[in-house]
């Protein structure tokens, strides 16, 4: 039935009585008009023209002839775009389905480019989509809008959010011309990244001037914020001002999953077995829920969807992380940001308060009131966390059955859980004062790493095997010449046979006693613990070498004049920095402690499934999950070839252990084995000066040895137990870590260039390379073996 002669097909997008039939992207820009922005003059020929059409199209083309010649400049050039009801909804955006058609002159061209639109519904294309998405062709209502052409100096799309990664950051891709060359073509355009006003990506050079980009930022926040959504926007600049040619909600953010292995490098790095996973990831998950849930009242975080494995390596899920901080107004990436691995160049992060932080107020400052006073607890719980720690044996009787030492390793796991939550609440509270102290010090003109934080800590040290090492190490070469012989060529076990000194015998045990648990990575209890490896330190102890302590002396808190308010202010964060990083150290070497009871239990347990010939060692229980053995130890004896489960995983482990994988990864899609080479890398710089030497990779406690003096260090990762290799190192290059993880601390306090998160160093770097590191801009370049412009050892 058609319309009556007194309504309209064709109506101004600026119409006081806006139709319902307009389609999704006319109501969108009037929704922009409305709030103020710029958008060219533009008509909608509703969708009941597209409907009528149908049962008399002569007499629906005639009206609409008569209505486009009312509104249209018969010399004027148009841009006729589709509006169907369907399109830039928060589910489908419809994106490039239906026809665009540009630059279209007179009015016989835009009657028949509507058309044009109009049968574009009828597609091949649109049918294929429309199957995809499980959506009726006979629900699309076709309403096309004609804009009047803007000549374009630039153009392009800007987006509110990172469509990819759905990241709070605001990404603009601008190209010359016509916007058409980038959505239409597929030119490659310039691209800029906004994080929170800082730029983490922009091009080196650009003919587009950045004050627009800049414009373009500004106002793509502004139209989000006015629409309370996160928006998809196509621009174009005409030498004056810009116009707003479309806005739809981005439909590829949702809430994905978004695994990120920033942090997890350094609390759990390198290949995880799988008894260590099952075992050490739940616990200190579980410890992250509990402070999660104090935060926000949230009780259905689950504690396995913190954390995911990808080829055997783990990563923490900041989907769910980030949900969390959202609803408390924070930004998604606040768990990174406290972790000090925020993306360089980005800036503050806006705090977005909402309703519903109002309601968890009083439970917000309950827990802040709690993490201002915790330094108490911390000190009142240690020495009972140390003595339950301590009551459990780290040479377990042979006597004891499977399902004894089972029980055993359930009585460890609610220590190492309360431990893990000290901890890692430890590590953040440690991070927050840090970074409050580095503020206050930018104030007075100096930098935190030129800052002495740890001046006269003499309690630190009995956490630093370096100091006892040395100690060792001197009572060492006071042993005869025939003495050092026999200990170099049998190892430990020479050692406890020769007439030593007492207090060097004593000193050695209480070495072991106290550092015993430390390992190439004590996160987790897959490798090899120092006390097992006495022949290897016993080494490391003979060839230490003590290098001249840092001549440039840094600034203490005595060389600053801060008073008044400012000063108490300043020196009560200092006091705080000291104090955490002592917590810090004692709580991380607890947790350390208790992760080797698990190793020790295990490893016995281990041994008897190897005497009942399941296993071949009793080293190969690690490629068991836990609920594996304690269905064997239940009495479910069959259905599981031990053998061949181990064979398969230590198989899978070696086909991907040289893998470099990405950072972030999107979903559970085990992302591809990718090995690659370049002359250049790059990670975040977090110890300054520059440095020219030869790289030696060190993998593990096994190659400390072949570190010589003014060498440039390439780790994996490094905690306390690597810390003899920086007296020796003339900078450090390390595939994981942050501003405060720490290879940066060490390497800032011996004066180290450092450069951390250089991913894949440890494969691309080999032994005997000559390469600078730049530790202002954290670039490490690959030198040729005759570029003879560069001198080894250039501190700056």
């Amino acid at each position: 039935m058609l319309r009556k002669a007194n309504t309209n097909y064709v109506v101004p997008l600026m119409t006081k009585r806006f139709p319902n039939s307009a389609g999704s992207k006319a109501e969108n820009l009037r929704r922009l008009v409305d709030k103020g922005y710029l958008v060219p003059q533009s008509y909608i020929c509703t969708w009941e023209a597209f409907l009528a059409q149908f049962q008399n199209k002569a007499a629906v083309i005639e009206e609409m002839e008569k209505e486009l010649a009312y509104y249209l400049d018969p010399h004027g050039h148009y841009a006729v775009r589709s509006s169907a009801n369907v399109e830039d909804s928060l589910v489908h955006s419809f994106a490039g389905q239906f026809d665009t058609i540009l630059d279209v002159a007179g009015l016989d061209e835009v009657l028949h480019s509507i058309q044009t639109i109009w049968k574009s519904v009828e597609s091949n294309t649109i049918r294929s989509y429309l199957k995809r998405i499980g959506q009726d062709p006979q629900e699309i209502k076709m309403a096309v809008l004609i804009q009047e052409m803007i000549k374009p100096f630039f153009s392009g799309v800007a987006f509110s959010k990172n469509p990819i990664t759905a990241f709070d950051e605001i990404v603009v891709e601008a190209v010359q011309g016509s916007a058409t060359a980038l959505v239409q073509e597929g030119r490659t355009p310039l691209r800029w990244v906004n994080k929170w006003g800082g730029w983490i990506e922009q091009p080196e050079d650009s003919e587009i001037p950045f004050d627009l980009i800049e414009e373009v930022v500004g106002q793509t926040r502004s139209i989000s914020q006015a629409l309370s959504r996160d928006v998809d926007l196509e621009w174009i600049y005409n030498g004056q001002k810009i116009f707003w040619l479309q806005v739809r909600d981005i439909t590829t953010l949702g809430e994905p999953d978004i695994y990120s292995n920033k942090i997890a490098r350094e609390t759990t790095p390198g290949m995880v077995k799988p008894l260590v996973w099952s075992v050490t990831v739940p616990l200190p998950s579980r410890a992250w829920v509990t402070l999660l849930k104090e935060i926000s009242g949230q009780n259905h975080i689950n504690p396995s969807s913190l954390m995911s494995a990808f080829h055997y390596r783990a990563y923490h899920n900041m989907g769910v992380f980030g949900r969390i901080f959202e609803s408390l107004g924070l930004p998604r990436e606040s768990l990174e940001m406290m972790m000090g691995v925020v993306p360089p160049g980005a800036g503050r992060p806006p705090i977005k308060p909402n309703q519903k932080i109002v309601l968890l107020l009083p439970r917000i400052m309950r827990f802040g009131w709690d993490k201002w006073t915790f330094a108490k607890k911390l000190k009142a719980h240690y020495p009972r966390l140390y003595v339950e720690s301590r009551r459990f044996s780290l040479d377990p009787s042979p006597n004891l059955g499977e399902d004894q030492l089972i029980k055993i390793v359930d009585q460890i796991s609610p220590l190492n859980e309360e431990t893990a939550y000290y901890t890692i609440v430890t590590i953040l509270l440690m991070q927050i004062y840090n970074g409050l102290l580095k503020t206050r010090l930018r104030a007075v003109g100096v930098d935190f790493q030129e800052f002495n934080l740890t001046e006269g800590m003499e309690e630190l040290k009995q956490y630093d095997p370096n100091v006892q090492i040395e100690s060792l190490h001197r009572q060492f070469e006071q042993l005869s010449y025939t003495e050092k012989s026999q200990i170099r060529v049998g190892g430990y076990e020479a050692f406890r046979q020769l007439s030593i000194p007492y207090n060097f015998r004593k000193e050695m045990e209480s070495f072991f006693e106290q550092f015993g648990h430390l390992s190439d990575s004590t996160g987790h209890f897959g490798n090899v613990p120092w006390r097992e490896s006495p022949d290897l330190i016993l080494e490391l102890i003979a060839g230490y070498e003590a290098t001249e302590e840092v001549i440039s002396k840094k600034v203490s808190l005595q060389d600053l004049s801060v008073k008044g308010v400012r000063g108490w202010f300043f020196r009560l964060l200092y006091r705080r920095a000291r104090q955490f990083r002592l917590y810090r150290e004692m709580y991380s070497s607890l947790y350390s402690y208790t992760l080797m009871l698990f190793r020790t239990y295990y490893l016995a347990l281990g041994e008897k499934l190897t005497g009942y010939g399941l296993l071949q060692s009793q080293d190969d229980i690690l490629y068991l999950y836990d609920d594996e053995l304690r269905a064997f130890v239940a009495g479910e004896r069959s259905g599981k070839d031990f053998f061949q489960l181990v064979t398969q995983r230590k198989d899978e482990m070696d086909q991907c252990k040289d893998a470099i994988l990405p950072e972030v990864i999107f979903g559970k899609s085990l992302p591809p084995i990718i090995t690659s080479f370049t002359e250049k890398l790059s990670g975040i710089p977090t110890s300054r000066g520059y440095y020219t030497g030869t790289a030696k990779v060190v993998l593990s406690v096994r190659d400390f040895h072949k570190l010589e003096v003014g060498d440039v260090l390439v780790i994996p990762y490094s905690d306390v137990s690597w810390a003899p290799l920086f007296a020796k190192a003339g900078a450090v290059i390390a595939e994981a870590g942050g501003i405060l993880s720490h290879s940066s601390i060490v390497a800032r306090e011996y004066g180290l260039p450092a450069i951390v998160s250089v991913g894949g160093a440890t494969l691309q770097l080999r032994d005997g390379m000559q390469v600078a590191v730049d530790g202002y801009i954290g670039e490490v370049t690959i030198l040729r073996e005759d570029d003879s412009m560069l001198k080894k050892g250039a501190h700056s």
